[in-house]
C-alpha cells in the first residue's frame, strides 16, 4: 500500500503524519525541524510514499532542497492561501497535529 506524508513545519518542531490510500493514519510524529531528521522518521517507518506535502513558507526554503537531496522526489510545497482553505474546511480545531494530517490527505488525494 502506498502512503503519504504531511509535514507541518515550524522552527523548532515538525509534526508528521503518513496516511495509507484510504486516509487512515499509519503513523503521527514530531522530530526536530531539520531534513535529516524528517527524512530519518519517513525511512524509519518503512511504507512507500508517493508524496510528501508541506506548507509553503519561511521554512520550506530550506526543507525542501533538504528533501529533495535525501530522495524524496515527490515533495510538494502548497500555497499558503490554498492550504489554509482546506484546513479551515475541516471539522477538527487547527494544531500542528491536525495541520499535518490535513497535508497528507491532501497529497493523497491529488492525481499521481
Amino acid at each position: 500500500m502506498k502512503h503519504c506524508a504531511g509535514l507541518d513545519v515550524s522552527v523548532k518542531e515538525t509534526a508528521i503524519c503518513i496516511v495509507d490510500e484510504t486516509g487512515k493514519i499509519a503513523r503521527e510524529a514530531k522530530v526536530t525541524t531539520e531534513p535529516e531528521a524528517i527524512v530519518a522518521l519517513l525511512k524509519a517507518a518503512g511504507f512507500e510514499h508517493t508524496r510528501v506535502g508541506l506548507e509553503a513558507g519561511p521554512m520550506s526554503q530550506w526543507v525542501v532542497p533538504g528533501l529533495l537531496e535525501a530522495g524524496c522526489q515527490r515533495c510538494v510545497c502548497v500555497e499558503t492561501r490554498h492550504m489554509k482553505a482546506v484546513l479551515n474546511a475541516q471539522q477538527v480545531k487547527q494544531s500542528d497535529r491536525n495541520d499535518a494530517r490535513g497535508l497528507g490527505n491532501l497529497c493523497k488525494s491529488q492525481p499521481q
